[in-house]
């Protein structure tokens, strides 16, 4: 069986040349690229990762820490960006961190342990300042979902503050001014940024914040289902909704339904993320597009360009939500 010191040898250039040129490193010249892979179809060499660490002092895994293994959300993320290492042959390791600061630092201290040659962060708990000095250490830190403004160039994030404001506007637009919020827990970032865009809205309209009307939940349907029971309980009325993700805005319609109210007729509900059941859920939600299989991939890009060198284009570091209508929100007709 052929080796890398082999190819290396017949194509007359270093080892390191040879593992560039398997990484598709772009500073390798057209003319060197086309002997090496010369010499590897003479030989019948196929790269494994273990030659191309030999040869690059890299293991080509990178280390994925997420809050959770369960729900959409995070399998689409998950699948952004493995997808798009595997198809550059990387391959990688994935801890959770649950959003709680201990087991985050436990998963990235494992992490880098396990020598990975970067590693790509969703945390929630663990501060900015930990993730700055973090930084200033020999893995490389990459931060998904999330803004940390002393590491602007290592962050792909989502304008969640514009996401929770278009979710409320688009209510406001449908003529409802009662607009209730139930929003993720207040410690985690995307979810602060979305109420303070749900906030925004409703002030651009005059129209002032009710504490009656908030419910801070844990982004799970049962906290929709919790949040929507309180809010219904309260004397303030309200006939619009917006949720700080699908899974509460699905808890909270299925409570809604089941304690008398039809939907939207009565209650119109604004989610955020579209993620996969949005669109059969009944009625089928209106919510805020969160591209983030698309941020995984550019995540994984990123890692690409800034550790093994290869040519990228076009990273987007910051990624604009979007409103996705549907069946869950109507204009309201008063009385």
């Amino acid at each position: 069986m052929a080796t890398i010191y082999q190819v290396s040898e017949l194509a007359k250039v270093s080892l390191a040349t040879v593992s560039r040129v398997m990484n598709g490193n772009a500073k390798v010249s057209d003319k060197t690229r086309e002997k090496v892979l010369s010499a590897m179809k003479e030989l019948g060499y196929r790269p494994n990762s273990i030659a191309q660490s030999l040869a690059s002092s890299r293991g080509n895994s990178i280390g994925l820490l997420v809050s959770e293994l369960d729900g959409a959300f995070f399998g689409e993320m998950m699948a952004g960006v493995e997808g798009e290492l595997r198809a550059a042959g990387k391959h990688i390791i994935v801890p959770t961190g649950h959003s709680i600061e201990e087991k985050e630092k436990e998963g990235i201290e494992f992490l880098i342990s396990r020598n990975c040659d970067a590693i790509i962060l969703h945390v929630e708990a663990v501060s900015d300042e930990y993730l700055v000095e973090l930084s200033k250490g020999k893995t490389p830190i990459f931060i998904i979902s999330r803004y940390v403004e002393q590491l602007s160039e290592q962050c792909i994030s989502l304008d969640n503050e514009l996401g929770g404001y278009l979710a409320t506007k688009s209510l406001l637009t449908l003529g409802h001014t009662d607009i209730a919020c139930i929003a993720g827990p207040q410690y985690k970032f995307d979810a602060k940024a979305r109420f303070k865009g749900y906030q925004r809205a409703l002030a651009e309209h005059n129209i002032s914040f009710k504490e009656a009307l908030f419910y801070s939940a844990d982004f799970k349907e049962t906290g929709g289902s919790e949040g929507i029971a309180h809010l219904m309980a309260q004397s303030q009325k309200f006939t619009g909704l917006v949720c700080g993700n699908d899974e509460m805005a699905s808890g909270a319609m299925t409570y809604a339904r089941e304690h008398g109210l039809s939907l939207p007729e009565e209650l119109s509900v604004v989610g955020f993320d579209d993620v996969i059941f949005a669109r059969y859920l009944y009625p089928k939600l209106t919510t805020i597009l969160n591209p983030v299989n698309e941020m995984g991939k550019m995540a994984a890009k990123l890692v690409l360009k800034q550790v093994y060198q290869t040519a990228e284009k076009n990273i987007q570091q910051v990624f604009e939500p979007s409103l996705i209508v549907r069946e869950s929100a109507k204009a309201l007709h008063k009385a």
